[in-house]
């Protein structure tokens, strides 16, 4: 159990900071899973629209420290990896 008033302070603040690092991953893990679903069922315009706002809330993540920014620019490149050959198959698909 904490004793001196800075800790005490300290273990408000994690509480605090705790439920807001967990909304922002959930809602981030939300999107990248939406974004998933629109590589498999989606069409291509849907599956930009989707990869742009996961890669808004990935950079806003690193930003605000709840996502280390090396593991935000790794998920940012699998995302654009995949919707460039998602997009060369759709270039290359016949009509």
């Amino acid at each position: 159990m904490a004793h001196s008033l800075s800790s005490k302070k300290r273990i408000r603040q994690n509480v605090k900071q705790r439920a807001r690092n967990r909304t922002r991953t959930s809602t981030l893990k939300t999107k990248v899973r939406k974004v998933a679903d629109a590589f498999l069922h989606g069409s291509l315009p849907e599956t930009e629209a989707a990869v742009k706002t996961a890669v808004q809330l990935l950079d806003r993540g690193a930003n605000r420290g709840t996502l280390h920014r090396n593991a935000a620019a790794r998920r940012k490149s699998r995302l654009a990896k995949r919707l460039n050959a998602a997009k060369k198959q759709a270039a290359t698909a016949p009509t």
